[in-house]
């Protein structure tokens, strides 16, 4: 491991390293006095952030110092797919319900969240299968893509009907650029985004012309629709989360308030240190606090992309491909509900906000993207030699 050290991709290890610090850091700001409003202490949030961060920190050496052949084991990966299947079975039967959605298990003192650690076992099983059958895939894609596209289907529904739709969302379009990645036909890929996009735009029509009569949508799902329509129409029920996020980032302006002196963080704006952290980071730290830690996020992800384009492994390059699709996507959404750009999902926005689970598996996919890169660092010195 100590040898391995010499190939570790600095441009993606101090990014990650920065943004996690700093994430904890605007977890205690923004968490501190809900913490007390709970009658618990106020640096609560800020030492479970601060575990988390170091177990998925020793995660993620771990994960670096494993041989790179040992990801590509097929009992192990198939494994990994099995037991999320059984967990989200398991989880809509006993799971644990938090605001409308069965999207925990507590096991012991601790809850997770099997809907986190699906996405990246999606990237995972996709790499594997897609590197493996590249030349059937450009050949014969329907027939190929049977058996992962079931797999696929299921873990899907799973997560949608917890209801999870900011997950399903996730894991959708992960797939989908993986399946673009891994080698079919120009005309198939913008045939299936072009559908994929007219899906949606369909969906959000329905949801407006017919409301709650949908038998897939629930009340409080039409309501973050009415919200993202006019937020100020219903800014006393559903809008209320969006035109306070607008109030805290008007109000930070250029250079913000100052750290810990935010006014929404203090009862106005629900869920201030997960969901809507952004908005809090704008109040205090101002537009160009938001700039900086978006130009450092942006940055990593950019870099994960490279390495998988450099990457001659199919394995590797469609395991970056998809981890930095997976950091994109959640960010994307995450702020477009911040923004009032898209309706709210309740994603978080990596790295900054508080989570367990999503930051186990966001430093597990760092791991794994070390790793790859140390493989290629390592190739590219044997073959220079």
């Amino acid at each position: 491991m100590i040898k391995k050290f010499k190939y570790l991709d600095q441009f993606i290890f101090i990014p990650y390293f920065i943004l996690s610090i700093f994430g904890t850091l605007m977890v205690y700001s923004a968490s501190s006095y809900v913490a007390i409003g709970q009658d618990k202490n106020p640096e609560f949030y800020f030492i479970k952030q601060t575990v988390f961060v170091c177990i998925g920190f020793l995660i993620s050496l771990f994960i670096f110092a494993l041989k790179y052949t040992a990801l590509k084991q097929k009992k192990l990966i198939m494994n990994a797919i099995l037991v999320i299947v059984g967990l989200l079975i398991y989880l809509l039967i006993f799971g644990k319900e938090i605001n409308g959605a069965k999207g925990w298990l507590d096991i012991g003192p601790v809850g997770i969240q099997p809907a986190e650690f699906a996405k990246i076992s999606v990237i995972w099983y996709f790499a594997y299968i897609f590197s493996r059958r590249q030349q059937q895939i450009v050949r014969d894609f329907w027939s190929t893509m049977k058996q992962p596209a079931f797999l696929f289907a299921v873990i899907l529904l799973l997560i949608a009907i917890q209801p999870d739709i900011g997950g399903a969302a996730i894991i959708l379009f992960i797939g989908i650029i993986m399946i673009f990645a891994s080698g079919v036909s120009t005309k198939l890929g913008i045939t299936m985004g072009a559908l994929g996009i007219a899906i949606i735009l369909g969906v959000v029509e329905l949801v407006r012309v017919f409301g709650t009569k949908l038998p897939f949508l629930q009340p409080y799902q039409y309501d973050r629709f009415v919200a993202f329509w006019d937020p100020f129409e219903v800014s006393e029920s559903a809008g209320l989360q969006l035109v306070n996020s607008y109030y805290a980032l008007s109000r930070g302006g250029l250079f913000g308030v100052g750290i810990g002196e935010s006014v929404q963080k203090t009862g106005y704006l629900p869920e201030p240190y997960t969901d809507f952290i952004i908005s809090i980071l704008g109040e205090e730290l101002g537009l160009v606090g938001v700039i900086v830690v978006l130009s450092l996020f942006s940055f990593l992800v950019l870099r994960i992309y490279l390495i998988g384009i450099r990457t001659k492994d199919p394995f590797g390059s469609l395991m970056c491909i998809g981890i930095a699709t997976m950091f994109l996507i959640q960010a994307s959404i995450n702020l477009g509900g911040v923004l009032g750009l898209m309706p709210i999902t309740g994603v978080t926005f990596p790295f900054i906000s508080y989570g367990g689970s999503s930051t186990i598996v966001l430093t597990i996919s760092i791991g794994l993207v070390l790793n790859v890169s140390a493989m290629n660092r390592k190739q590219e010195i044997e073959d220079n030699n």
